[in-house]
């Protein structure tokens, strides 16, 4: 019996909890996908390290694993206090104060990263702290003080992020200090870099031109955590390789009771205009001191799946949480059974849409033919990764092997659903040839067998990027032999 192939990837975040090359081995071997490194904590040298680890350990393992350089982005936090924290008290008074010193903090005020916060504000706005756990009103602003009103109180401790319910916050996308680690992110060939609290396409656009700049060639996600950006939606998603739910952040913002819909209508949308798109923030959230998730989170990570998400993340549950691997497993043992329902393997994607590119028009035909044929699996012999990518917008329970040469190509598939890299050193321009060793090299990995039919995309001229212009269906022990 065939093993089930699960098609939702898994990104895992390394932290404290996964730093060693045993504990890297533990997360692949429990099935991720993807590697983030979290630039919001650690120096360039541990990022450059945990890097060389990963790919060392995925070579050891004959595996390919791609990793995702998360920038910080503009996070607006409180400064600390004298004793390390306050109590807050329902319809108290409070100040955050631009010109209050860096420790200074107590009962009454504390100072903020953010100086430009007093220009942002108004009276009456809500400012949300330590992701919803504190709220404030603000009542007037005085020389650089934000006098608030306690609405929701509690303990407040150092250094807790601060959001503007609603969005508006002027802060650039990327800080002087994620421009040098975009220069790090080039360095060590991360495949992809997550740029946080994007508000236009241009946040994104200008990320792209500063890793080209810097020798990178990886993708660019774009954060959706503004509500800023949700207005922005179609341009963003337009700008970029994928985007990142993360629903932390966007749901201070916008409101966790909008998040649902939110969540399924960027889904939506990152999918029929052909980006790869990630679901984000508490997935597992419990999976950090306990060995099993809550049923909620099981729901939480199988409506994702139904939904379409490529991938989905674990950030504190694996870079912190006393049970990494088991997690990981966890997580993909929900998402192999939400990928046996009909709905998570059938779509209508782009049915009355005219294609302007004749490789987009092949992987739309070829997973049309495979949804509607006993195909067992598909070939995509490819330079970019392109015709993968769009053959994975396709809901379907058929496994895409995308056959490249290229170490990062292979890499960076591997985020997309139901795609599965192949390492294919050929480079010719002979049909029969390609598709000889195509098929044996599958069968040497136990993918297909004999009697299977097999779908085969590919150029006329391999080695060319963007030339996928051919279909061929064989059928595995029954195609002609190639003599040279």
């Amino acid at each position: 019996m065939r093993a089930v192939v699960r098609r939702t990837k898994i990104v895992a975040t390394l932290g404290p909890a996964t730093e060693s090359e045993a504990d890297i081995e533990g997360l692949l071997k429990a099935g991720v996908d993807v590697v983030r490194l979290n630039f919001s904590h650690g120096t360039a040298s541990e990022h450059e390290n945990r890097s060389d680890q990963v790919l060392k350990v995925a070579r050891k393992l004959q595996r390919y694993v791609a990793i995702l350089a998360d920038l910080q982005g503009p996070k607006i936090r409180i400064e600390k206090f004298k004793q390390g924290e306050v109590k807050l008290v329902n319809g108290g008074s409070f100040c955050l104060d631009i010109n209050c010193p860096a420790d200074a903090g107590d009962e009454d005020r504390v100072g903020v990263t953010y100086k430009p916060l007093a220009g942002d504000v108004n009276s009456g706005d809500m400012l949300v702290l330590d992701d919803g756990r504190i709220v404030l009103q603000v009542s007037s602003i005085d020389s650089g003080k934000i006098n608030c009103q306690v609405v929701v109180g509690g303990k407040l401790s150092n250094s807790k992020g601060i959001n503007l319910k609603g969005g508006g916050l002027s802060a650039d996308a990327l800080t002087e200090k994620d421009k040098a680690d975009i220069v790090t992110a080039a360095k060590i060939g991360a495949d992809y870099i997550a740029v946080s609290f994007p508000r236009t396409a241009d946040d994104i656009h200008y990320a792209r031109e500063l890793l080209r700049e810097a020798g990178g060639d990886g993708g660019v996600v774009a954060k959706i955590e503004r509500a800023e950006a949700l207005d922005n939606l179609e341009a963003i998603i337009e700008a970029s390789d994928a985007v990142m739910i993360a629903r932390g952040d966007l749901g201070v913002e916008v409101g966790d009771a909008n998040l649902p819909a939110i969540q399924k209508q960027i889904i939506k949308k990152a999918r029929a205009m052909n980006c790869v798109v990630i679901t984000a923030t508490q997935m597992m959230e419990s999976m950090r001191e306990s060995p099993v998730p809550t049923r909620a989170e099981v729901f939480d990570v199988a409506n994702a799946v139904l939904d379409g998400t490529d991938a989905v993340m674990l950030s504190a549950e694996t870079a912190t949480g006393a049970y990494p691997s088991q997690t990981v497993l966890a997580m993909s043992d929900i998402c192999i059974n939400a990928e046996k329902q009909d709905r998570a393997a059938k779509s209508k994607h782009r049915l009355d849409t005219t294609f302007t590119q004749v490789d987009e028009a092949i992987a739309m035909a070829t997973m049309y033919t495979a949804n509607h044929l006993k195909v067992r699996a598909i070939a995509s012999l490819t330079e970019s990764g392109s015709t993968a990518l769009w053959m994975s917008r396709i809901s379907s329970s058929i496994p895409i092997y995308a056959l490249s040469r290229h170490e990062s190509t292979n890499r960076k598939v591997n985020l997309y659903r139901g795609v599965f890299p192949v390492y294919f050193p050929t480079v010719h321009t002979n049909h029969a040839e390609a598709n000889q060793e195509a098929v044996e090299l599958m069968l040497k990995r136990d993918t297909i067998e004999d009697g299977d039919l097999v779908i085969i995309t590919k150029g006329d001229l391999m080695g060319t990027g963007g030339g996928t212009n051919a279909m061929k269906i064989v059928e595995v022990g029954n195609m002609p032999k190639f003599v040279a």
